[in-house]
């Protein structure tokens, strides 16, 4: 008889064992896939010997996650490249997200001042701003100043963010950061997720795990296990039969899937609720093994672990935009990593490694190795000539490595008013019944990771144990 039984390994499921199984709870976790990880996996995708982050890649939640933190995961390292974040421009010039504020705003010229008063009055105040992001809902009520102070600038949309800058510099900064919102710059609470992790860029830095994302899951791994719990991979939870016999069932999944397994043990109007939740956009991606380091126009470009591929705030918003409307832009918006200037583990001596995305409508099954690679070539003049190997994931790829990622959906759901406030309910977010709990990233505080969808679903089963 477990006390609970976690269905999913994700980052979020992990932190959830490890939080009951530090309570001194008896903890199975079951995982469909051979290996465990979700979206936090490393491996050989191109080459052997060049180890690519399958789904997340850069850390900056990770390294500012409290419940990270409070683990104490000493067999976790984090890389830090030196400059977090570069956003290169036609003109060859760059926005720079350094770990120093004052550094990063004075960069910016005749934004400084801007950017002071908007990232750097949230890295100020790191502390209480975290703990609203990435807190339980209502976390801001508990310190109503602070939290009056940071939903000012965080509940606007990155429209309104982007007017406080004049330079291009500055409005792109903004752009690619709100960007990871992977949904129109113009919906509500978007300037909050790019104030978070431009801030995060300050207080910890954007990292990259040591060795791979894989290493984050295995450090978790390895202490839930330290703690007696138990991990089962090759165990798909497919109905409700397929559950030993324990107290409280955690799933680290999508909520149509805790539905659909848990049937009528979820009330109806509940259920019902799980089930409408609408998913966020796709992604394409591409995992690329390179002959040299990209050869950026722009020198600091060189040197950063994260680069925004996507031109002006304008561009950023209307590829973002047609994304929206289900169309696809010529000229995407990228997230892209090379993690091997921070992490040379990564790859064979002289072999780079390339990580990026760009969003696309939901389901798409439209190759979009080409746009990416000629927004990448338009900043880095050469870079083809220095492509080995490409492995390609369309929105079905996704789905079929992670059923998490419906649609190749990867935030958990679409980021809209209602996918914000109502994350997948409005009132006791984590559960579904009375002894049956959600804890994936369709919970808030939502994707990333952190851990903390996990640590509040386990905080509020261990109040029904």
């Amino acid at each position: 008889m477990f006390d609970a039984v976690i269905v999913g390994s994700g980052p979020n499921g992990l932190v959830a064992a490890v939080t009951l199984a530090e309570a001194g709870k008896r903890v199975l976790v079951l995982e469909a896939s051979a290996t465990i990880g979700g979206g936090a996996r490393t491996a050989e995708l191109t080459l052997p010997g060049v180890r690519h982050d399958v789904c997340s890649s850069v850390h900056p939640l990770g390294a500012g996650s409290p419940v990270m933190a409070a683990l104490h995961l000493t067999d976790l390292a984090w890389a830090h490249p030196e400059i977090a974040m570069a956003h290169p421009l036609d003109d060859g010039s760059a926005a720079l997200l350094l770990r120093d504020p004052t550094e990063t705003a004075t960069r910016l010229g005749d934004d400084a001042a801007a950017y002071r008063a908007t990232f750097g009055s949230v890295a100020r105040h790191w502390e209480h701003s975290v703990g609203f992001a990435l807190g339980p809902p209502l976390a801001a009520l508990r310190h109503p100043l602070a939290g009056a102070r940071f939903g000012r600038l965080a509940l606007q949309p990155a429209s309104w963010l982007a007017r406080r800058f004049r330079t291009p510099q500055g409005r792109a900064l903004v752009g690619g950061l709100a960007g990871h919102a992977a949904v129109p710059l113009t919906r509500i609470a978007t300037a909050g997720v790019g104030l978070t992790l431009g801030a995060a860029g300050h207080a910890v830095g954007w990292p990259f795990a040591a060795g791979g994302s894989g290493a984050i899951v295995d450090a978790l791994a390895r202490r839930l296990r330290s703690l007696g719990g138990e991990i089962r991979t090759r165990s798909e939870v497919i109905e409700w039969s397929d559950l030993p016999e324990t107290h409280v069932v955690m799933f680290d999944t999508l909520p149509s899937t805790a539905a659909r397994i848990a049937g009528d043990r979820i009330p109806g109007r509940v259920a019902r609720r799980y089930r409408s939740l609408r998913p966020g956009p796709g992604v394409f991606k591409v995992d690329v093994a390179l002959s040299g380091p990209i050869p950026w126009t722009n020198a600091d470009c060189r040197r950063a672990g994260t680069i925004h591929v996507g031109g002006t705030y304008e561009e950023i918003a209307r590829a973002e935009a047609m994304v929206a409307a289900g169309e696809h832009p010529e000229h995407p918006f990228i997230i892209a990593s090379q993690p091997v200037v921070a992490d040379p583990v990564r790859a064979p001596a002289g072999t780079h490694v390339l990580w990026a995305y760009c969003h696309v409508p939901s389901g798409s099954d439209r190759d979009m190795t080409d746009p990416i690679f000629a927004q990448i070539e338009r900043f880095a003049p050469g870079f083809g000539d220095l492509v080995v190997a490409v492995n390609r994931r369309n929105t079905a790829d996704l789905a079929a490595d992670n059923a998490n990622q419906t649609g190749g959906d990867i935030t958990g759901g679409e980021l809209s008013l209602r996918g914000l406030l109502a994350r997948p309910k409005v009132l006791r977010p984590y559960r579904a019944a009375k002894t049956i709990f959600l804890c994936s990233a369709s919970t808030p505080p939502g994707a990333g990771v952190h851990g903390m969808c996990g640590h509040h679903a386990a905080r509020a089963a261990l109040r029904a144990l």
